[in-house]
């Protein structure tokens, strides 16, 4: 049985899913802001939608992964809580999301993915920073310590 793990854009964009085959977290729940979300979670939870915690050793895979490919500064609590369930879960699931930077991730960690209006990535990137001053180029960072202009996120390489 394969089943579906919901970001939130499942019930913002009214994504049609089994109920009974739906699980997500709560943070993706209190992220539920239009009067139209909330009312789509609650029919799914009603009819067997299920809200989980993912688990603390999940999180810490998925920030290590997110590291290494430089999308841990896209991404929410949210969005990590999302991919550790489905890190959990994913020799039986499908991750539902449109966040690219979640997408590349889940991809780098083996999980299956399916968006839900968007296009799917095509390309799996790691990321770094180049100065806009001086050009040189860093793993992390705001600010270059060489001559301190802005550090823009730029692709390293595709993977």
């Amino acid at each position: 049985m394969t089943y579906y793990i919901a970001d939130s854009a499942v019930f913002i964009m009214g994504y049609p899913v089994e109920s009974t085959l739906l699980i997500t977290v709560p943070s993706v729940v209190n992220e539920l802001k239009s009067s139209e979300a909330s009312i789509r979670f609650d029919l799914a939870h009603e009819t067997g939608a299920r809200v989980e915690m993912p688990q603390p050793e999940m999180i810490e895979e998925v920030l290590g992964m997110a590291k290494h490919t430089r999308d841990i500064e896209e991404l929410s609590t949210t969005d990590i809580d999302i991919l550790a369930k489905a890190l959990e879960r994913k020799d039986d699931a499908i991750l539902l999301t449109d966040d690219y930077a979640v997408q590349n991730v889940a991809v780098m960690l083996g999980i299956d993915v399916k968006p839900v209006v968007q296009k799917k990535i095509r390309d799996i990137i790691v990321w770094e920073k180049q100065c806009v001053g001086c050009r040189k180029r860093f793993d992390d960072g705001d600010i270059c310590p060489i001559c301190g202009s802005e550090l823009k996120k730029r692709r390293k390489r595709k993977v």
